[in-house]
């Protein structure tokens, strides 16, 4: 027999406190797959804004304020893409 919280999975946003949610069921229900559809939101936007940062880097004519931005945007996509793997695979965290 299986615990519940064997069932149990990472959603990717945390409450406004920091916290982490979590959700217990097969995978299937309204909240999963609302959770899946905003980690493929987060994971598309990542792989926009690697593009970004390759335009950006490669052209070689950036200002500081562009390379702050780009900072600021590759670090909040990361963190939402290490919660996109954490949640798939909690093994790992």
């Amino acid at each position: 027999m299986t615990d519940a919280t064997d069932n149990a999975r990472l959603l990717p946003p945390p409450t406004p406190e920091g916290k982490r949610c979590l959700v217990v069921g097969d995978g299937t229900g309204y909240v999963s797959r609302m959770a899946d559809n905003l980690e493929e939101t987060q994971l598309g936007l990542a792989a926009e804004l690697i593009d970004e940062s390759r335009r950006i880097l490669g052209g070689r004519r950036w200002t500081p304020g562009e390379i702050h931005l780009l900072a600021v945007e590759l670090t909040d996509a990361l963190a939402q893409v290490h919660r996109v793997a954490k949640s798939r695979d909690p093994r790992r965290t």
